[in-house]
């Protein structure tokens, strides 16, 4: 008996297989996994456009004693070792770091996730009437499958900005209180040619319009006598005019709460899980994190990656070269550009981004052995892309070697993961952008149900881990 089990054991320490979190999480572990997701779901629930999530990240910033770099930058005040600070990029776009004990050219310690999600957005003149209705329309944002948007209750969030400055902030349809706004689709009855279309075909995105309102103004004399009543309304309630709508940002994302799932409560159902999910755990790690690490240790929020991270507030900009150009300057006693670019070369980072979950219900898709699986932790990407690993920054051995030994040693529970079978498609994160610098970087995120559908189904389990591997990563000392 003895022998067999020592062969058995032998065996195991030889072979890899990920294992489900929950045959080894303690129950102490267990309780700081809900408290973590509890403030996880109250984050998500506010944060339904990256304008919220940068304004919700600034507010958990300041209450930890973060102030805005800007002030050092006008002022020339130097940055010490310990110092807790946030810059930002036009109200969407966040950088927030703890200056570590080593000087910038010794690298940081990046955690970098996407702020911005799958939506509808609202045209810029938008608002039509058509068979007694007042509509909107509207463009699509990131890559959707258009016809999960049809009959869902949807909100309106977003700001309209006068010519003066004046930023008016508009959400209608998450108070209970509040109506709520759907895109309609075609009754099954008169479906003959539409079931003909392939998923793709049935729902042009140039139908996508919006039901905005369905009264007329009671005056006889007016012409469009419902748009005219939807700007009456527009005007009374938030002091807007049709002008307006060509300098407003207006987003539709589902309506509601995200919701605790499951019978055992263990999976968390919400709009935006991709990317806030991994950005919420960067976030949560580093106002977690105490004393004063050995690199700096820094967060990015970024937009605009479900569009190409481009833009001045997408990673393919020069936001973070300009920011880590302003830490190089706060914190030495000179500045050059030789200083900068190996500060970039040395540093490490997390591009916490999502995985898709193999799914039993669409298993062709995916290569089991290959996937990550619900509660097996949070997942490392050594590569995305697609095909032969188009546009992937492919993470180096060495690196992934670092990845292990800093998860392992922290008792993080983690997994690897490919985005479905080789041929079968593919996708990107900014870890590419990123990777220019010269510095180390590897995917590494939460694993997702139906990933950039309206409600999208992510494990407890596997979010808090991602927490606790980005904490574990922002205090290593790179093994010394």
């Amino acid at each position: 008996m003895k022998k067999a089990k020592a062969k058995a054991s032998k065996a195991a320490s030889l072979a890899y297989n990920s294992k489900n979190g929950y045959e080894s999480i303690s129950p102490a572990e267990l309780k700081r996994c809900e408290d973590m997701n509890k403030l996880y779901i109250q984050y998500l629930g506010k944060a339904k456009t990256e304008r919220e999530a940068h304004d919700e990240a600034i507010e958990l910033l300041e209450a930890a004693g973060y102030t805005d770099m800007a002030l050092n930058e006008k002022t020339g005040q130097k940055l010490n070792p310990g110092a807790k600070v946030y810059r930002s990029c036009e109200g969407k776009t966040l950088m927030a770091c703890v200056i570590g004990r080593r000087p910038f050219e010794a690298g940081m310690h990046i955690v970098g996730g996407h702020t911005d999600a799958p939506r509808i957005d609202i045209k810029q003149n938008p608002l039509f009437e058509n068979s007694e209705m007042a509509m909107l329309d509207t463009h699509y944002y990131g890559g959707i499958k258009k016809y999960q948007w049809l009959t869902i209750p949807l909100a309106l969030h977003g700001v309209f900005v006068k010519p003066d400055g004046k930023k008016i902030t508009i959400k209608i349809g998450e108070d209970a209180a509040d109506p709520v706004f759907c895109i309609t689709d075609l009754l099954p009855h008169l479906a003959a040619d539409q079931y003909k279309k392939t998923l793709g075909e049935a729902v042009p995105g140039d139908s996508l319009d919006l039901i905005l309102s369905s009264m007329p103004v009671a005056d006889k004399d007016q012409k469009e006598k419902y748009k005219y009543n939807a700007l009456k309304m527009l005007a009374q309630r938030y002091g807007v005019n049709e002008h307006d709508f060509l300098s407003a940002e207006l987003e539709l994302v589902p309506a509601g709460m995200p919701r605790e799932a499951g019978l055992d409560r263990s999976m968390i159902l919400a709009y935006g899980h991709d990317d806030r999910v991994c950005s919420y755990a960067a976030l949560k790690a580093l106002l977690d994190l105490e004393g004063t690490p050995e690199y700096t240790s820094m967060v990015l929020l970024c937009d605009k990656e479900e569009i190409g991270s481009m833009g001045a507030t997408g990673m393919a900009s020069f936001f973070f070269e300009n920011t880590a150009a302003e830490l190089l300057n706060l914190t030495s006693a000179s500045y050059s550009e030789l200083a900068l670019k190996r500060g970039l070369n040395n540093s490490w980072m997390l591009s916490a981004d999502v995985n898709g979950l193999f799914d039993p219900l669409f298993a062709g898709a995916f290569e089991k052995r290959n996937s990550a699986l619900l509660n097996h932790g949070v997942c490392v990407t050594k590569f995305t892309g697609s095909r032969g690993k188009s546009g992937s920054s492919d993470a180096s051995a060495e690196f992934m070697a670092q990845i292990r030994r800093i998860f392992d040693k922290a008792g993080v529970v983690w997994q690897t993961g490919e985005l479905g079978k080789v041929d079968q498609g593919g996708g990107g994160t900014i870890a590419y952008l990123m990777a220019r610098y010269g510095m180390k970087v590897v995917d590494c995120g939460v694993g997702l149900f139906s990933m950039h559908a309206p409600m999208e189904l992510a494990g407890k389990l596997d979010i808090y881990m991602a927490y606790k591997g980005y904490l574990a990563f922002m205090k290593d000392g790179r093994g010394k």
